[in-house]
Formats: structure tokens, C-alpha cells, sequence
């Protein structure tokens, strides 16, 4: 038992030896909860309190549950086989299985995963005849989950206009469906367990009895539902073991309540509250900064994280002239850490939203540093970025079959796999391409996809001779592929990521340091597309190859690094604006996703931001994040000085210009390029990594350059 309990501090002891009491454990970040709620499992049946299949433990993801079984395994000598340890949606499966007839089931029941319950939507959708524009699928799926969340079905949900009514009734129509079927989703396997043990007394009366314990990970990111199975197995006398942390509860968007924390507190722990503070993770300065910015929330039950590890490097403080010069000052730094010999592994980039890795990817493409996008796809991989290229690849050449047959029906337009099959027949007997195919195929999915063919070829007319950015965002609009991601609740991220395909090509620049311009000469279209295909091909780590890391805020939970970057601390983007719109509770959600972004760093930390940044292919002018000033200046190293905005150029546009001494050239000087010949400067803009120069080369015409890669002297 001496070694059972030979590693804990007091607070951790204390927790993993109460007496058999409702408790509620707060552990703050790199505080060992796994460790406690492991001990005590071991402890308690290592004094026989409770016997292995008396104890109930609820994980939040089966990682976390083969973990804890496996320590358990390691520190008492019992078989874990047969015990209920697993994931809310993992333990209520168990359980309909072993009473499925009791539930309404067959015994070999299927589960939906989201792709398979979106299709059956989708199913339902068409077999009804309803229009799946105005009522899209997967908002329907989401409005599906979000009440049965709440414990809701479609016979007690509220609806106070037509178009709600009319969602109820599909959810209605779902449910008969998924009975029919005899299959359930995520969402049903949780209902209807708690629904069952709440109408058969004899079976709640069984599980009350011989779960004499519940131990809960993560209590944090409960929903209300999760809370009232709990209370509803808890309730014939099992004490319950609650462990989480408030400020780390940042699933709000998934339907995670975190005052059930406060409920708990009020309604079953009382006084037995126990905090762990220690930190085995972050450098004290790290922590400082955490603490300091969490305290700001008003919601919390509150606790304040310090380690004995002594205080570690001050918090690197970065803020660039805008995006690009933002991610090279990160890529720079990592460079030159890995040359001093830091794991590539032990290395993050963390970001607020997905989009931003756009131009922090095509920093580590051009320098060459493999690096791995964690938890998500990379920016020209994603799906909506894929769509956007393959309408794109289509203007320039009509016969690439693969992307037509992405997006010929995407956004939907009523031509189906049938329609498709026909076309590919004929397109094989005349030896042609589909597009070209597309006028001899008859009937209604013949004019389906001549419309199709229409649009393409309206979408070259409009475009004809543009600026490569306003392309991008034409095709991106007049495709429909915006008002579908619109019209989805969580589209946002796809839009977003759709915007920074606009910013990319309005950085676009070619191998001579040409701003690409126009489909036309210089055939601007096919060198970004090709570009494209390129950064998504290479430089991807390969099995066992050592990379850094980049993840959203979201994604990085649970993961710990020696040295993390904090990217884009910006107003309106960390926080994020939508959130800031939502008042102090949005406002606070974000602050606890700062606090989580903070306490992943073990020894060093980077924050960052631009002072502009491209949105919508358009510069944006930027204030530094709020969170930056709740951190007491006294734990930064500030590495740049702000610089007052320089003095434009006369006739520079944008009214924002070169200095006048960069690279020592000035407007009307005449300068020398090794391809385009003699020229003149005639507009300047941007500065530092971002500054580019209009030059008038007489016979090869007048171009753009980015002054970091076309290499102009002075004449």
C-alpha cells in the first residue's frame, strides 16, 4: 500500500484516500488527475472498499480509457478484462447490448458514425421529397443530436415557426427510420440507455447496486444529458468521484456544459472539494502568464497553478508586419532550434482557426522543414479548398475528368451517379472527355449537366484577364460553393479556409518574383494551380519521420510540448470575433482556450501576431489580442520594437509604402532585372519581407515584384 501511494503529494493523497464520499476534484492542467483517478481505483480495491466489477470509470476518449487500464493493470494485481471502464458512448453500447430486447433493439444492432447518419439523412431527404437546400442535411444532423443531447425527442421538442415544425417532423420521420433499420447513432446510444434505466425500475435498481463507485475524467466536458445519466446510476447510494477543470472547458460548441461543474459542487460534492495545483509540466513563467489570464474570468470555481520546477525562460513576445512576416519570424526560430538539436516532434505551432495554417504551411513548404498537420488535413488538402482547385483546373483545361467528376454535383445539382455512368459510357465509345461528352447526353440529366458546362464556360468569359485573387473569388462565389458552406452551421471554418485560398493567390508570386496577375500571359491560373499540387505533395513527414506540429487550439488538448508558438493574437482572431459578438460567455470560453493554448508549453513559449493580415485577398489592419495585455509585462522578452508606420511613397498604393532607404531604391529610380531588362519604378507598397515595387520594363510591360525575390540593381 506504501507504494500504492508513495509518489502523491499531500493534495493528490488526500484525494485518492477519501472515504467513501461524493468529491469533486479539481486538477489543473499537468496536475496528474490521471494519475489520482487511477490510484484511486487501485486504492480503493487494494482495502477491498470495492470489488473490480463495483466500480464504474467514464473516459472521454478510448485512448484515455486503454490508459487507465492499463496503469490499473500495472498497480493492483486484479484482471481489468471484465471492467466497466470506457467512453460514455463506449459503456452505454455495452450496455444496450446486454439488454437490447429491454431497449427495443435487434441484438446485433449497427451504429451510425456521422458520415453514415448523414447519408441516411440525406436518404430520408430524397425518399420524402424534401428540398435539401432549404432544409441541408447535415444542419439537420446537428439539429438531430443537439436535442436528443437535451434528452429530446422529436415529440417534445419545441417549435415556434414553420421551418422549426417542419425540422421536427424530419427528426420525427429519422427516428421511425433509424427503428425501422434497427440501427442508432452516437447521440440515440446515450438516450436510450438513459431512457430505459429510467423506466425499468428492476434493471436501475441492479446497476445502482453494483456500480458502488463512479469515477468521471474530464467532468468538465459533460453535457447536461451525460450529467443526468450519471445522477440517475449514482442515485441508489454509489459515491461519485468528479474530476476536471473548469478553466479547461472549451467544447461549449458540442453541447459541453461546464456548469456542471457548479451543479456538482452544490448538489453532491459540498465541502469535499480538492484542488491540485501542482504543476509537473510548464517553467513557472508559464504558468504565472496562465494564471494571470484566467483569473480575468469572473465563472470559475477557481485555483492557481505553480510548479517547484523554478521559473524557466521569459515568454517570447513577436509582432511582425503582417502574416508572412509573422510565420517566417516562427519558421526562423524553429529552424534554428532544430539546429541546436530540439525534436522536431517536441515542436508546435498552434492557431486559432485551420485557415491560418495556410501561410505558416507554405513557410515551412518553401524552407523545406517536414512538418504534420495534427488532428486536420493540410490547408490544399482540405475539402473545400479541393473543390475550389478542381472548378479552377477546369477553366484551364475542360478535359480533366477528374475534376469534373468532384464537382459536377457538388454543389448539389440533381445529377446522380446513374446520370454520371451514362455520361462516362458515352465519353468511352467516342473517345472524349466527359465535359466534351457532356452535348450528346439526353433527358433531364443531360440538361442537368449541360448547365453544368455552361457554368464553366461562363465562369472563363467573366474571368477572362482578372487579377489571380479576384478569379479565386469569383470562381469560389458564382460556383455556389459559398452559399453551400453558408448555408451549413458549422461552415464557417470551410469559408474561412475558402478566404485564405483568395489570400493565397493574391501572394502568389512566381519563380522570378513576379505577383502573379492574370489567366492570361504568364498564364498566372496554371502556375498556382501547379504550385498548389506541389505544396500539397511534398514535404508531408513521412511514417516515423520527425516533424513539427501544427494544430488548432481545439486539437492541441491533452498534448504537451517542450516548446509551443501561440500564431495570429489578434482582435477579432484570438479572440475569436464571432465569440467576442456572443458577450462575456463567449468572451470567457475564450479565454479558457487561451489558458489551454498556454499550459501545453513545457519550456518555452512564443506568442505572436501581425499588425496585418490578408482577409479575403485584402490587407487588414490588425490590434494586438486582449490576452496579450492580462500577461504582466515583467514575463516577456518583447523581440521586436514597434515601428511608427512608414511614409508612404507619393502614389503608392494603399497609402502605405516602402521606406524610402529599402534596398536603397525609390519611385522613378531606374533599375535592372536579369530577365525583364532595364525599367523604372513607378509604385511601391508593403514593407520588410512584404515589400514589393512596380517597375515599367518598356517591351516586357509593366509588373509587380516582390522585392525578396526578384533581385533588381539600381542603375
Amino acid at each position: 500500500m506504501s507504494d500504492l501511494l508513495a509518489h502523491l503529494n499531500p493534495p493528490q493523497l488526500q484525494a485518492v484516500t477519501l472515504p467513501p464520499v461524493h468529491a469533486l476534484i479539481l486538477a489543473g492542467a499537468g496536475s496528474g488527475k490521471t494519475r489520482v483517478l487511477t490510484t484511486r481505483i487501485a486504492w480503493l480495491i487494494s482495502t477491498g472498499q470495492v470489488g473490480p466489477h463495483g466500480v464504474l470509470a467514464v473516459t472521454f476518449t478510448n485512448k484515455a480509457a486503454k490508459e487507465m487500464t492499463a496503469r490499473l493493470s500495472a498497480l493492483v494485481p486484479i484482471n481489468t478484462r471484465g471492467m466497466w471502464i470506457g467512453t460514455f458512448h463506449g459503456l452505454c453500447n455495452r450496455f444496450l447490448r446486454a439488454h437490447h430486447r429491454e431497449a427495443g433493439l435487434p441484438q446485433t444492432f449497427q451504429i451510425l458514425d456521422a458520415a453514415d447518419q448523414l447519408a441516411m439523412v440525406k436518404r430520408l431527404l430524397k425518399n420524402l421529397n424534401v428540398d435539401d437546400e432549404k432544409y441541408p442535411p447535415r444542419e439537420l444532423c446537428h439539429f438531430i443530436n443537439a436535442h436528443k443531447e437535451q434528452g429530446l425527442r422529436a415529440a417534445q421538442a419545441d417549435a415556434f415557426d414553420h421551418y422549426t415544425q417542419k425540422r421536427v417532423e424530419l427528426y420525427g420521420e429519422y427516428e421511425a427510420q433509424c427503428n425501422r433499420e434497427g440501427v442508432v447513432d452516437f447521440a440515440e446510444l446515450l438516450l436510450r440507455s438513459y431512457e430505459l434505466l429510467q423506466r425499468n425500475e428492476p434493471l436501475r435498481v441492479h446497476y445502482q447496486q453494483r456500480f458502488r463507485h463512479i469515477l468521471v475524467d474530464e467532468f468538465q466536458d459533460t453535457n447536461r444529458l451525460q450529467y443526468a445519466w450519471l445522477r440517475l446510476l449514482a442515485g441508489g447510494g454509489a459515491r461519485v468521484f468528479a474530476v476536471g477543470d473548469d478553466d479547461q472547458s472549451i467544447y461549449r460548441f458540442r453541447g459541453a456544459e461546464v456548469g456542471n461543474m457548479r451543479d456538482f459542487e452544490r448538489d453532491w460534492a459540498g465541502d469535499n472539494v480538492i484542488r491540485l495545483e501542482q504543476n509537473y509540466r510548464s517553467h513557472g513563467n508559464i504558468l504565472a502568464a496562465a494564471n494571470a489570464i484566467i483569473r480575468n474570468n469572473r465563472e470559475r470555481l477557481g485555483k492557481n497553478l505553480w510548479t517547484d520546477a523554478g521559473d524557466g525562460e521569459p515568454i517570447r513576445c513577436f509582432e511582425g508586419y503582417s502574416d508572412l512576416d509573422e510565420a517566417r519570424f516562427v519558421i526562423d526560430e524553429i529552424r534554428e532550434l532544430i539546429r541546436d538539436g530540439v525534436p522536431p516532434t517536441q515542436v508546435a505551432i498552434l492557431y486559432r482557426s485551420n485557415a491560418q495554417s495556410r501561410v505558416l504551411e507554405h513557410e515551412l513548404f518553401t524552407r523545406g522543414v517536414p512538418y504534420k498537420v495534427y488532428g486536420g488535413l493540410r490547408f490544399f488538402e482540405r475539402q473545400e479548398i479541393k473543390h475550389a482547385l478542381a472548378y479552377m483546373r477546369l477553366l484551364g483545361n475542360p478535359d480533366d475528368d477528374t475534376a469534373f467528376l468532384r464537382v459536377v454535383n457538388f454543389p448539389t445539382r440533381g445529377i446522380g451517379a446513374r446520370s454520371l455512368e451514362a455520361l462516362q459510357g458515352i465519353a468511352h465509345q467516342v473517345n472524349s472527355s466527359l465535359y466534351n461528352a457532356a452535348a450528346s447526353l439526353t433527358g433531364k440529366a443531360g440538361q442537368a449537366v449541360a448547365t453544368f458546362v455552361r457554368l464553366i464556360e461562363d465562369l472563363r468569359r467573366e474571368t477572362d484577364g482578372l487579377p489571380l485573387p479576384e478569379i479565386v473569388a469569383h470562381i469560389v462565389e458564382r460556383s455556389g460553393l459559398a452559399a453551400h458552406y453558408r448555408g451549413e452551421k458549422e461552415g464557417q471554418e470551410r469559408l474561412e479556409n475558402l478566404d485564405e485560398l483568395v489570400n493565397a493567390a493574391a501572394t502568389f508570386i512566381d519563380d522570378d518574383g513576379v505577383v502573379m496577375a492574370a489567366t492570361g500571359e504568364g498564364g498566372a491560373l496554371a502556375d498556382f494551380l501547379a504550385h498548389a499540387s506541389l505544396e500539397a505533395g511534398e514535404h508531408q513527414a513521412g511514417e516515423g519521420q520527425e516533424a513539427v506540429q501544427l494544430m488548432t487550439v481545439h486539437a492541441a488538448k491533452g498534448l504537451e510540448f517542450d516548446i509551443v508558438f501561440i500564431s495570429g493574437l489578434e482582435q477579432g482572431l484570438f479572440p475569436h470575433e464571432n465569440a467576442v459578438l456572443e458577450g462575456s460567455e463567449g468572451l470567457e470560453e475564450e479565454r479558457r482556450l487561451m489558458y489551454v493554448a498556454l499550459t501545453r508549453a513545457r519550456e518555452r513559449l512564443y506568442l505572436s501576431c501581425a499588425q496585418t493580415r490578408m482577409l479575403h485577398g485584402q490587407t487588414r489592419y490588425c490590434l494586438p489580442s486582449s490576452f496579450l495585455d492580462e500577461i504582466p509585462e515583467a514575463l516577456l522578452l518583447r523581440l521586436n520594437v514597434k515601428t511608427a508606420p512608414a511614409l508612404s511613397f507619393a502614389g503608392a498604393r494603399g497609402g502605405y509604402g516602402l521606406e524610402p532607404v529599402t534596398g536603397g531604391l525609390r519611385i522613378g529610380q531606374n533599375v535592372e532585372h536579369a530577365k525583364f531588362g532595364l525599367g523604372v519604378i513607378v509604385a511601391a507598397e508593403g514593407r520588410g519581407g512584404d515589400a514589393r515595387v512596380q517597375v515599367n520594363f518598356g517591351a516586357a510591360g509593366v509588373k509587380w515584384l516582390a522585392l525578396e525575390y526578384a533581385k533588381l540593381t539600381p542603375v
